[in-house]
């Protein structure tokens, strides 16, 4: 249940990422975390939860507000 939940704020946080035009490299730079990390957000695989600090830096870091990710409509 969780896993898919990860995976499903992974998707979202791509797409936004993408639609703002910035590489993972460039958003993981803006919100000081590594490239690597962010990667694995995305994918949902990164082994751990992330704190909600992390998920607030890269709504800051991609001006949406933390609700469009944690919200549960699938639809991005």
């Amino acid at each position: 249940m969780f896993a898919m939940r990860y995976k499903m704020i992974g998707l979202k946080i791509a797409y936004y990422r993408k639609m703002r035009g910035y590489t993972q490299g460039q958003l993981a730079g803006k919100i000081g975390i590594s490239t690597t990390y962010l990667g694995q957000i995305e994918r949902g695989n990164n082994g751990k939860s992330y704190s909600l600090e992390t998920l607030l830096s890269i709504a800051v870091g991609l001006d949406i507000d933390v609700n469009l990710l944690l919200s549960s409509s699938e639809n991005i």
